[in-house]
């Protein structure tokens, strides 16, 4: 494990578990509720588990070290050793806000849905549960393979959510979202498997931060998580599935997608594109922020033009995120900071429009 940037817990004891209590509450809660009928307790349970998790990462905050930049609350095991690949959670400064973020809206969007949803109360409340632990993981990761799975396991409840409980057009808006972000998935698993083969067969990922690449193999990889990422924020022009999903999505799926499914393509951004690809990102980062400019000033436009509320701020989304994507693409501390606190605000004042 990389020293330089992992940070050893001062109180190993207490917080040791902490983030795989977080990321496996839900989980386990969900997997309780696949042998529960009853609808009324789908929903107290649901809410439970969601608060519990809430209440749990709310020590995280205290407990952690504003002075340094390291993964702190770090837990590493070995998962299938003949391949490398490890079960490594962690949290620094910009994934512990994005993992606030996700606790504290889960539990709003179970009581967004308390009366809304009236058909499968019992599977709906396990898509959501599922979904917090896919999300709390994708910020905790710090293997690829993990990072990996939990960014695809997202796809299958939020798929869930629209394509069963979603308004008349859903079956095109499910399919829609699938369709565009298994694209970028495939990009970022291509990127993957080229950092395991040229990083010593490890998926670990603070290895792969500060490893020199050459000029072309940055070119590539920044390329293949740009579009990824882009979809998943989504940036202008890869940002027509988010109108039709906003719009058909129940409540809590519209809650989900505008808090917390949008960060995740802006922390990909922060996590991966720019630590491992410096040059790359530093060649790419005018064209990428054109894209921005273009995304801000179309996103404004068209939400004006909305007369439906839930495609208003679809369309205002993909301006926000845009200002979001032009500070961290402008290289500098103050662009990021301003991104971090953007996708903060954005998450919290965005998903209450729908609440």
């Amino acid at each position: 494990m990389d020293e330089l940037l992992i940070k050893s817990a001062e109180n190993p004891n207490m917080y040791s578990h902490i983030l795989s209590l977080l990321i496996f509450l839900p989980l386990a809660g969900a997997i309780l509720l696949l042998f529960v009928r009853n609808e009324s307790f789908a929903r107290y349970w649901a809410l439970c588990i969601t608060t519990l998790t809430a209440i749990l990462s709310i020590p995280l905050i205290n407990a952690f070290d504003r002075t340094t930049s390291k993964f702190q609350f770090v837990e590493q095991v070995d998962w299938i050793k003949s391949l490398n690949i490890q079960y490594v959670i962690g949290v620094d400064g910009i994934s512990i806000l994005l993992v606030m973020l996700t606790t504290l809206i889960m539990p709003l969007c179970v009581l967004a849905s308390w009366s809304y949803i009236k058909t499968r109360v019992q599977a709906f409340m396990v898509c959501l549960l599922i979904m917090e632990c896919a999300m709390l993981g994708v910020f905790m990761a710090l293997d690829f393979v993990l990072f990996y799975i939990l960014w695809e396991a997202m796809l299958i409840p939020m798929y869930m959510l629209i394509a069963i409980w979603g308004g008349p057009r859903k079956i095109y808006a499910s399919v829609k979202f699938f369709l565009y972000t298994l694209a970028g998935s495939v990009m970022l698993l291509v990127a993957i498997i080229w950092l395991y083969i040229h990083n010593g067969y490890s998926f670990f990922i603070p290895d792969m931060m500060w490893q020199n690449y050459s000029s072309t193999a940055q070119i590539f990889l920044f390329l293949a998580f740009f579009l990824a990422f882009a979809i998943k924020v989504p940036m202008f022009p890869f940002h027509t599935w988010l109108p039709a999903a906003h719009v058909e999505a129940p409540t809590a799926g519209s809650v989900i997608l505008a808090s917390v499914l949008l960060k995740m393509g802006t922390y990909g951004f922060l996590r991966f594109a720019i630590p491992m690809t410096p040059e790359a990102t530093m060649t790419l980062a005018p064209a990428i922020l054109w894209l921005s400019i273009a995304g801000i000033i179309y996103g404004g436009f068209t939400a004006l033009a909305q007369s439906d509320m839930k495609k208003l701020i679809a369309y205002s989304s993909v301006g926000h995120m845009g200002f979001v994507t032009l500070g961290i693409f402008v290289l500098n501390t103050a662009g990021v900071e301003g991104a971090i606190l953007q996708m903060i605000n954005h998450g919290i004042t965005t998903g209450a429009l729908f609440l």
